[in-house]
């Protein structure tokens, strides 16, 4: 998911060079929404991983 994430805002930049600011725009609300998601999902899988006893690093 990070890995979309940073498609994504990479796809914004190369949009945003190019003129093309809707799309741009676009890539960049997607890569923002997706790096959210990878992080909640991220402390999710440490907190669940904290309360069975196992190690989170």
């Amino acid at each position: 998911m990070l890995g979309w994430a940073l498609v994504f805002a990479v796809l914004a930049v190369v949009a945003g060079y190019f003129g093309f600011l809707g799309l741009a725009g676009l890539a960049a609300t997607i890569a923002k929404v997706l790096f959210v998601v990878f992080l909640v999902l991220l402390v999710a899988s440490f907190v669940v991983r904290a309360v069975r006893g196992q190690s989170v690093v």
